[in-house]
């Protein structure tokens, strides 16, 4: 019998994150947490059954819950819901595509979500509560620290740290060996050659 996952939050990246639970075959999503107002909405074929105020009495009904909100806008609000969930002692599995390659010898913490077409290669270390999108490459002896978003096929190549709480845009490169402060936006597109600081800022430059 599969385990029941609550998902907290109903927008895009819920259908997204929904794709792979189900490709994953290991949870059966039991419900979703979004606004008040939209209890009883659908995202694809599962209802939103409960707002933010409802979580102690979830956290009483179910076992495991899912971070879904996206973390383009909501950076914060997926590491403080994580928070104040962990605090009810909730546990978060880990999901991972069946169309993504994890190594063996790499690791992946709680709460974590691979999507599809991503490579975890050898002696990667991803944190807590990530979001590795559709095609990115985290290669060999990288660490992702918590609560970051690894955006689609965004690469960030051998030995290169990531802080917490980070933002990779989709398309990125970042350069083998090198430091991505906390805190840190890196905007699509662009090639990181250099460490950068905490709370960084870099976007691509205009044509």
């Amino acid at each position: 019998m599969k385990k029941e996952l609550i998902l907290v939050g109903g927008g895009g990246h819920c259908k997204a994150c929904i794709d792979v639970i189900e490709a994953q075959g290991e949870y059966s999503i039991a419900g979703i947490v979004d606004l008040k107002g939209k209890i009883g909405e659908l995202a694809l074929n599962y209802k939103i059954i409960a707002c933010d105020e409802d979580l102690p009495k979830l956290a009483k009904e179910y076992k495991y819950f899912l971070i879904s909100i996206g973390q383009i806008k909501a950076l914060q609000k997926r590491a403080e819901k994580f928070k104040i969930l962990k605090g009810y002692g909730v546990e978060f599995p880990v999901i991972i595509s069946p169309l993504s390659y994890v190594s063996k010898h790499a690791s992946i913490d709680e709460g974590t979500i691979v999507m599809h077409r991503v490579a975890v290669n050898a002696a990667a270390k991803v944190g807590k509560n990530c979001i590795l999108n559709t095609g990115a490459v985290i290669e060999h002896d990288v660490v992702i620290k918590d609560n970051c978003h690894i955006a689609t096929c965004a690469v960030v190549n051998g030995g290169t740290v990531v802080g917490e709480n980070c933002f990779i845009g989709s398309n990125s490169a970042v350069r083998e060996g090198i430091q991505v402060g906390s805190g840190s936006v890196i905007g699509a597109g662009v090639t990181i050659l250099s460490s950068l600081p905490e709370k960084s800022f870099v976007k691509k430059d205009s044509d």
